[in-house]
């Protein structure tokens, strides 16, 4: 009875500290209940979606206190801890603002109670991944993402939308089959499952061993796929071409985020306090160069503006990998502050996408003139693409500057020269870049189209790109609102 009593105690002790995950999981059920009636009533479902959201995001900002010290929860599986914390509030907001441009659509998008609570599913699956110290719960966190988005892909209800859900799930599949086939080595390696463990670092200790090194690449493959990094970034044109862009939107976030946090504490493991017979940090550095090359190449050869995020976004792995691959607190801070500008300027870009597509612009050639009949939508579009591309005066410049700052101080801590390589060719393809992002806003406002209607009221969207726009000048002008916080995020294996 003592045992069961102290069971109990510490289940009541780790549900504590896991009431945003409750609400999230109350969400999916009553949106599956309200599935199930004959009348969904669109309005209370995207309410019902922005309220549990919003209550999930208020959890960590009235109880962060909590989460300043590190505490294992249910046995060890998961870990209560400001770094997950952080992440998960950037994750809830993606949330809202996907709750908020499928508002803009409802009646074009079937199936909302299912489509919310998938959602609903993904943003649970990244609460969880980020929490995760346990091979066994990474691997189920990574599969509650993965299923729910191949079956999001597919909510165009379209031939292309199939193929691209098809394709999601296949290389998803294999991806999968890899990491867990890596995570059984590992486990074979140190008897744990506990990739923090005294007992998981002691078994690596000082081992050369070729098999380690075999399983913790195919391990890495996982999270490589998961954030769309190069060469494990082949689904992702294909995806984004297909899905709603709402879904595109939330996509290029959420996995991505999410994927990065539980990256940045396997390899740290894995590389043992810099212990380890083999340099990870120049293998991260390697594909973090790989990503930014590619993503930014091949995006200078698309036509369609989907694929051209998709190719933004696999170069956008790179650079949240710079920050990993620095190896040091300071790189993980600046990873976080990337992290977060990330995620509001590409959802200010894709709310603009979206309100284009609503008014037939398919192509990049289609945006012709588009900047003297939708003047406000193209003029914060255009903001957009140019904190992405990392220009001044936007916080995307002070992202940018924060990640290669990291990557010097590294290169002169380490004397690696891989570091400095990253470094440079962060900076080359930042140039690259620019020549893309500024296509869209390039046939915008220079090229010439057929005289179409203004249309310069004040819509949803205007007024929505106008708080992030704000956010993107606030951030570059008082980095330290959000680096104070940050810095005061302690990192810990």
């Amino acid at each position: 009875m003592a045992d069961l009593k102290d069971k109990l105690e510490l289940i009541g002790m780790s549900l504590s500290f896991f009431v945003p995950e409750l609400v999230l999981i109350v969400g999916i059920i009553l949106l599956i209940g309200i599935g199930l009636r004959k009348k969904q009533y669109p309005p209370l479902l995207t309410f019902l979606s922005l309220l549990l959201f919003s209550f999930s995001f208020l959890c960590y900002v009235f109880t962060w206190r909590i989460y300043v010290t590190p505490q294992k929860i249910f046995n060890g599986f998961l870990r209560s801890d400001d770094f997950s914390a952080f992440l998960k509030m950037l994750f809830d907001v993606a949330g809202i603002l996907t709750v908020l441009m499928t508002w803009r659509k409802q009646k074009e998008q079937r199936y909302l109670p299912e489509y919310y609570a998938l959602l609903f599913a993904i943003v649970l699956g990244a609460h969880l991944l980020v929490m995760s110290m346990n091979l066994i719960m990474v691997f189920i966190s990574l599969e509650l993402i993965s299923i729910s988005a191949y079956v999001l892909t597919g909510f165009s209800f379209s031939k292309k939308g199939a193929e691209g859900s098809m394709k999601y799930f296949l290389f998803g599949s294999v991806a999968s089959a890899v990491m867990l086939y890596g995570f059984s080595m590992l486990y074979g390696l140190t008897g744990t499952l506990d990739f923090s463990s005294a007992e998981f670092i002691d078994h690596l200790l000082g081992k050369n061993s070729t098999l380690f090194f075999i399983a913790a690449l195919m391990a890495l493959a996982g999270f490589l796929y998961k954030i769309a990094a190069a060469p494990l970034h082949l689904w992702a044109p294909d995806v984004y071409e297909a899905a709603p862009m709402p879904i595109v939107a939330f996509f290029s976030v959420v996995p991505k985020l999410a994927g990065i946090g539980v990256l940045t504490k396997f390899i740290l493991a894995i590389n043992i306090f810099g212990q380890s017979a083999f340099d990870w940090q120049f293998i991260i550095s390697l594909v973090s160069i790989l990503s930014l090359t590619v993503g930014n190449f091949s995006a200078l050869l698309q036509k369609n503006p989907k694929r051209l995020m998709a190719y933004s976004s696999i170069a956008q792995s790179g650079f949240l990998l710079a920050g990993v691959a620095a190896f040091l607190p300071q790189g993980v801070h600046f990873m976080l502050f990337y992290a977060t500008v990330y995620m509001f300027v590409n959802f200010l870009v894709f709310v603009y996408l979206q309100y284009f597509e609503s008014y037939g612009f398919s192509s990049l050639e289609s945006f012709s003139g588009a900047g003297r009949t939708h003047v406000w939508p193209s003029i914060l579009i255009l903001i957009g693409f140019v904190s992405l591309t990392g220009l001044p005066p936007t916080a995307g410049f002070t992202a940018k500057f924060f990640v290669f700052s990291s990557l010097w101080e590294a290169y002169h801590l380490s004397g690696k020269n891989i570091l400095l390589w990253l470094l440079i060719f962060g900076l080359l393809n930042t140039v690259v870049s620019l020549f893309y992002y500024l296509r869209i806003p390039y046939y915008t406002f220079i090229k010439e189209a057929e005289s179409g209607t203004k249309t310069n009221f004040l819509a949803f969207e205007n007024l929505l790109g106008f708080v992030l726009v704000l956010l993107v000048f606030v951030l570059f002008f008082y980095p330290g609102l959000l680096m104070g916080w940050i810095n005061k995020i302690n990192f810990v294996l």
